[in-house]
């Protein structure tokens, strides 16, 4: 790194989801700060979108699934090379239902992506850093993840990724890898955008649920993301970063008749 300025030229990092929402930005940041960028996802129409976008390189991933992912983990070895950050961002939402109304199929779905699939590609990537004695990895958890909602397979998942993030860091701190996790809040997102346009999500609602008074934009996590798996944040790991727009600490305060808001 020169000067104030982060840097990975020469490094391969790996954005599972990578083609869209928050794995997009992520892609786009890690790119313009030099690194070789393999955009990993499903949907390969949008990942070689993206990766003519940043110069990077397309791989079909299912995440949830350990034969995908061991196979795409064996095509990036070949074509890019030893990976040196991870970046876990494939995930998906679920509906706001009564736990009594969760099918079991829908619960799975969610766990198996957010959950099994961090644990699977951490795996997968994380031990080749282990033998070679360094990396870093983030992964995307959500404020979700840290309090109580009517997201019964999501939130669960989510509390899930930032203990794993702690688990691997200590245990794979003693050879050279960090593992830390970014939570956040309501994010403008492919996917939150369908919930505000069905009107089962309130713009102005969640705006005024943050400190901030309004929503987090995608590479406003990927900045996060970018400082965590960069040598500036050396001496961190095993941390659970919210970028959530103030979200956590304005809940409290609905006991109080809600935050002060300024005045114009």
């Amino acid at each position: 790194m020169n000067g104030m300025e982060i840097r990975f030229d020469g490094h391969c990092a790996v954005v599972t989801g990578g083609a869209s929402g928050i794995g997009l930005a992520c892609a786009r940041i890690l790119a313009a700060a030099g690194a070789r960028v393999v955009i990993a996802d499903k949907d390969m129409e949008a990942a070689r979108r993206t990766a003519n976008e940043t110069g990077g390189v397309a791989v079909e991933m299912d995440v949830g699934d350990e034969d995908s992912v061991a196979s795409a983990a064996g095509r990036i070895h070949a074509d890019v090379g030893e990976v040196d950050v991870l970046v876990n961002s494939a995930g998906v939402l679920q509906r706001t239902l009564p736990p009594e109304d969760l099918s079991l199929k829908e619960w799975d779905k969610v766990a198996r992506i957010d959950l099994r699939g961090t644990f699977l590609c951490c795996r997968q990537f994380g031990s080749g850093m282990a033998r070679r004695g360094h990396g870093a990895i983030v992964n995307v958890a959500s404020v979700a993840g840290m309090c109580s909602g009517p997201l019964h397979s999501y939130a669960p998942a989510k509390a899930g990724v930032i203990n794993l993030t702690e688990c691997l860091a200590g245990e794979w701190g003693p050879s050279g890898v960090r593992v830390n996790s970014v939570s956040p809040g309501f994010t403008h997102t492919p996917a939150l955008e369908k919930g505000l346009s069905s009107q089962t999500l309130d713009a102005p609602e969640l705006a005024r649920s943050a400190a901030l008074g309004r929503l987090v934009r995608a590479e406003e996590v990927a900045k996060a993301v970018l400082f965590l798996a960069s040598d500036w944040a050396a001496a961190i790991t095993g941390v659970n970063l919210p970028v959530d727009a103030g979200y956590l600490v304005a809940r409290s305060w609905g006991s109080y008749g809600g935050l002060r808001r300024a005045t114009p």
